[in-house]
């Protein structure tokens, strides 16, 4: 489709506009981490604590305690970008790049790679310390954000088939990264509180089926929903996906996406909070780690180690070497344009978990600071060398002329409107 087939048509595409959003917030929210690390080995750190931490508000669960800024944002900002997520694989697997098993599975393949190898790597590490083990999946995740953002400093040194790997083997480690929230690190459930959370879902399934397209409803539905999860002991952000699922959508297999699919309103409506102000928050209360005190011993204890370890080498040899071996056997067809070392520089990239990791992180050692501040330092060293020598790699690597590869409408899109 041309520039100008584009520029009439008035509809504005989904992917063009999550990639922008992600660029532009991946790099806004590598501001925010750098502020972060400033903050907190400066004098201002016990300012930057006590608010985070120490301000409480009212207790909405007897588990939870009162509820800080920290508490706020991680419990309930995260669950609007949740339901972002959720929103995005709807509609990559309904009416996307997903919507098909030929168009799935060399993405599903890279991302189940790319979790279980980090995930190994990790348990290798810190196999003679059994305590450390609950937090086997933190380095199993991707940023999509920050690593969106890394690929927009490179401009077009980034083929568009490699942006496309990217958001889809991002996505489909999302859906891991939820399943993993959902089942492993929830510890006790409140039964009425869940069963709760079930009445409210299947109202909103039932008004999906009914075909209500207002999104009201459906908002009204989603708070209802994250209260009953945060009373039940499972984690609140999975209130966001769970809701997501019920937002119907519209198919537009001749055009972007549709005014009148409520999925796609709902969707750009919430990805800017996302990008600019979600993402970039959490990033800064999360990321803010002290170094003070800090020296080799504790950058290369076992777990910080093994986190590190995890992304950077885990996700690249998990990634690469599973899309290497399918183009091989012919599971999958190469993706056009990209050479590959582009190919294993964006495999690189992959190793950047930062927002999940962190995420992750603090779930798995609930209650231990001194881990949870282990856990960021492997995060962060994880993340960024993954950054580096994956921007490293793309904008050294000699450009490749166009391969042949299958038609795709969203790339063609892409191409003809970036």
């Amino acid at each position: 489709m041309s520039s100008e087939k584009v520029a009439r048509s008035g509809s504005h595409s989904a992917l063009r506009d999550f990639l922008e959003n992600e660029a532009a917030g991946g790099i806004l929210l590598m501001v925010a981490a750098a502020l972060a690390m400033i903050v907190a080995n400066s004098p201002l750190y016990d300012m930057y604590h006590h608010f985070l931490h120490e301000l409480e508000g009212p207790t909405l669960s007897k588990k939870l305690g009162p509820m800080t800024p920290h508490l706020w944002i991680n419990d309930g900002l995260m669950a609007i970008f949740f339901m972002l997520v959720g929103l995005e694989i709807k509609r990559e697997f309904v009416d996307g790049r997903l919507n098909t098993w030929e168009r799935r599975r060399l993405p599903v393949l890279a991302a189940a790679a790319g979790m279980a190898v980090p995930a190994l790597f990790f348990m290798v590490i810190v196999k003679d310390s059994p305590e450390l083990y609950n937090g086997w999946a933190i380095p199993a995740a991707t940023d999509i954000a920050f690593a969106i953002g890394v690929l927009a400093l490179l401009g077009p040194r980034a083929p568009a088939s490699l942006k496309l790997f990217l958001v889809t083997v991002a996505i489909v480690d999302d859906m891991g990264a939820v399943a993993i929230i959902a089942l492993v690190y929830t510890a006790e459930i409140n039964g009425a509180a869940l069963l709760a959370s079930a009445v409210i879902l299947g109202a909103m399934y039932t008004m999906n089926k009914a075909g209500v397209l207002k999104l009201w409803p459906y908002l009204i539905g989603a708070v209802l929903l994250w209260y009953a999860v945060l009373m039940s002991g499972v984690h609140a952000t999975i209130a966001g996906v769970l809701a997501a699922m019920t937002i119907p959508i519209v198919r537009t297999p001749t055009s972007p996406d549709a005014e009148e699919s409520p999925l796609h309103r709902l969707e750009h409506a919430i990805a800017p909070w996302s990008a600019f102000l979600i993402v970039p928050v959490f990033g800064f209360a999360n990321a803010g780690v002290s170094l003070e005190g800090i020296g080799f011993n504790e950058i290369f204890a076992p777990l910080p180690l093994g986190i590190a370890a995890g992304l950077f080498f885990g996700k690249q040899l998990g990634i690469f070497a599973s899309v290497w071996i399918a183009v091989k056997i012919g599971f999958a067809g190469r993706l056009g344009g990209a050479s590959w070392l582009q190919v294993y520089g964006v495999s690189m990239l992959c190793g950047i978990g930062f927002t999940m990791s962190l995420f992750i992180g603090a779930l798995a050692f609930p209650g231990n600071e001194l881990l949870i501040e282990e856990a960021k330092i492997g995060v962060l060293g994880g993340s960024f060398l993954s950054a580096i020598v994956g921007y490293c790699i793309l904008r050294f690597a000699p450009q490749e002329k166009e391969l042949e590869a299958p038609e795709n409408p969203e790339t063609d899109q892409l191409k003809a409107t970036t």
